[in-house]
């Protein structure tokens, strides 16, 4: 199986990428490496698929050194030409679309980069998948889409028509994008609402990346809503067993016959949207403390009040996902939190 991986190198993307060309696929990855977070961790990323820093031109395919089935090509979602001729020669069978500007804070003061990756972006390669009848594309949505909702958990059968923040409009025009293609042209899409991703080669701008540097250095760290915080932080392992469980099972569309009589149907579109968490939502509080219990070294704590874009809790219902395919969050808090520690030292502290 052919697999473009869009956002590749990426937090989610990175280990998506080193999963599929472990297991045998052909994977070409594809990322504009922006300036969003510290580039050298992004290419510390690519190094380790084998993509050195110096071959990464724009729009040039580059063959991985350590995996025979990787390419990259360093391309935004933007550019419409380049993608088109990307998809015309590479043949793809799936993709899989992680690349998307991130951050909510951000989305406050820089709008039109979010236009421009996450929409446009995005159209650009929904028309590519229609054009070259892609099996399957799985792309990236966010806990953010269920805004001021107040239910626990979050079900993908809540409303989600409220956002607070650009980026969540951003991924909730995506989930709708996605079904008007799967609709109209039979294109089996499948979105992903992530919850809270944290592991080794995070985003510095998560809070496990923030909290462990700020200790570590012996500077105050910012907890907002004083403290009254809840996150259904879940571990890298268990997003890319998501990922990979949905890719091998894309939705099917039919004609469902109604009445023989009158020849009416109903149509089943081939579209699914699903929530990717641990399901076991921690205190931020919590949290910290095992950082402090990894490091063996207490947090200075600057209590703040909440931020515009975020909200007091999330909470993943992951019923539709175990049921259908058997997803099952493996990896605890501790561990996960340890795992993180262990690679930050590693890589930071040498």
């Amino acid at each position: 199986m052919k697999v473009l991986v869009t956002g590749a190198a990426g937090f989610i993307g990175f280990h998506l990428v080193k999963y599929l060309v472990n297991r045998g696929d052909e994977v070409v990855g594809l990322d504009s490496i922006n300036d969003y977070y510290d580039v050298n961790l992004k290419y510390a990323r690519l190094k380790e698929c084998g993509i050195n820093s110096s071959s990464s031109e724009w729009g040039k395919l580059v063959q991985s050194l350590k995996y025979k089935n990787y390419l990259f090509i360093r391309m935004k979602l933007e550019d419409d030409a380049g993608l088109t001729n990307l998809f015309d020669n590479m043949h793809f069978n799936k993709v899989v679309n992680l690349a998307a500007q991130a951050g909510v804070r951000y989305s406050l003061t820089n709008p039109r980069a979010y236009i421009d990756s996450n929409i446009v972006g995005f159209l650009n390669i929904l028309e590519c998948c229609r054009k070259h009848k892609i099996e399957h594309l799985v792309y990236a949505s966010s806990s953010s889409v269920y805004g001021l909702n107040e239910k626990m958990p979050f079900s993908i059968t809540d409303s989600v028509d409220k956002p607070i923040s650009l980026y969540a409009a951003s991924k909730k025009s995506n989930e709708l994008m996605a079904h008007t293609y799967s609709y109209l042209f039979g294109l089996p899409t499948t979105g992903l609402r992530f919850f809270t991703v944290y592991g080794p080669w995070g985003r510095p701008d998560m809070a496990l990346f923030i909290f462990t540097k700020a200790i570590l250095e012996g500077t105050p760290i910012d907890v907002f809503n004083n403290g009254n915080m809840n996150r259904d932080f879940t571990f890298i392992n268990d997003i890319i067993e998501g990922i990979i469980l949905t890719l091998n099972n894309p939705p099917i569309g039919i004609n469902i016959e109604e009445d023989k009589f009158s020849k009416s149907s109903k149509i089943v579109v081939p579209y699914s949207v699903y929530n990717i968490g641990n399901s076991k939502p921690v205190k931020l509080i919590d949290f910290i403390y095992e950082i402090e219990k990894n490091l063996n070294k207490k947090a200075k704590v600057n209590f703040l009040p909440l931020q515009n874009g975020d909200v007091p809790s999330t909470w993943a219902d992951v019923t539709d996902l175990e049921k259908k395919f058997g997803y099952k969050p493996k990896t605890s808090i501790e561990l996960g939190i340890k795992q993180f520690i262990i690679w930050y030292k590693n890589n930071y502290l040498n």
